[in-house]
């Protein structure tokens, strides 16, 4: 690092320390950023002000393909573009050269499904709560995975059918009404276990959705009206549906922690898999895109390639 760069430097670390007040630890961070930025300007000869936007792509590609994230060069871009738009400022560039740089995209990461095998697993599971809250519990789990809901429709489903329910079910067709996103009304198919335990469940929850001999809930006609209550008679909420899938898939034995979108994945991975009807996922799921369900073609296609690894004569080298 020449003095001069190492002046601009420290001038811009004291601007963003005491004019901007930055964080301590923001401005720890610019420094690493800067250092990085004057090592890369040394080896090319050039001064920090003379950084051209062809550099700035040069030492993206160079980042990228040692291996640091989409999301890291992201960050140190900010830094960089942060530091020559303080400079332009000052007069002492005419343009910022990370203006229009962007960090290579990273892969989208797919959505975590569970095999077939634990999946069925965790609906027939049966815990030792009370039969009150394990007939809930075990209702829930057979919506969520066996008719692929959110855990926003899950909350907002009522007992029957009303002018202000966001949602139900309507067991004698076998269907459940929801409200999904953007406020899109959609029906999906009721499995015939997720009948079973949906009339179990109503069984005993009883007029005021409360276990036992708990107190008529004071909290109005929506509790009433929610097809799952707490133990308080209030709908229950999405924090606690993800606390309750939780603590059943470590009672049941699976190795990873369940949550109700896993569920949801784990339906559509799995229907899929069985009919390779995308536009039928599609509707089921309520996505208005068709390339929001297409992950779910490569999770398929994961299993395919797990299938054929195992299976096939010439899928392993012989040693």
């Amino acid at each position: 690092m020449t003095p001069g760069d190492q002046a601009l430097v420290d001038k811009y670390l004291e601007f963003v320390r005491f004019e901007k007040r930055l964080a301590a630890r923001t401005v720890e961070l610019y420094t690493l950023d800067l250092a990085r930025l004057c090592e890369q300007a040394g080896r090319a000869g050039v001064s920090l002000e003379a950084v051209h936007n062809h550099h700035i792509r040069r030492w993206v590609a160079q980042m990228h393909s040692a291996g640091r994230s989409g999301r890291g060069i992201a960050l140190i871009l900010s830094g960089w573009r942060g530091f020559y738009a303080w400079l332009g400022r000052e007069g002492l560039v005419t343009s910022n050269p990370v203006q229009d740089v962007r960090s290579p995209k990273a892969p989208k990461p797919l959505p975590k499904a569970l095999a077939v095998d634990d999946a069925v697993q965790f609906a027939d599971f049966e815990s030792d709560d009370d039969a009150w809250f394990e007939a809930r519990d075990a209702a829930m789990v057979e919506l969520l995975y066996g008719s692929g809901l959110r855990v926003g429709e899950l909350v907002g489903l009522d007992v029957v059918a009303g002018k202000d329910a966001k949602g139900w079910v309507d067991l004698q067709a076998a269907e459940a009404h929801v409200l999904g996103k953007g406020s899109k009304r959609r029906s999906v198919p009721v499995g015939a276990s997720a009948l079973q335990a949906l009339e179990r469940w109503l069984a005993l929850r009883g007029p005021t959705g409360t276990p036992g001999a708990a107190p008529v809930p004071a909290s109005g006609a929506d509790a009433a009206a929610a097809l799952f209550t707490g133990r308080n008679g209030t709908r229950l909420t999405a924090q606690s549906i993800w606390q309750r899938l939780r603590r059943r898939s470590q009672l049941a034995g699976l190795g990873v922690p369940v949550h109700p979108h896993m569920l949801r994945h784990s339906f559509a991975s799995h229907v899929l898999q069985s009919s390779g009807d995308l536009r039928g996922v599609q509707e089921l799921l309520g996505h208005a895109n068709i390339t929001t369900t297409q992950v779910y073609t490569r999770l398929d296609f994961q299993h395919l390639a797990k299938a054929y690894d195992a299976a096939h004569p010439r899928a392993k080298l012989k040693r």
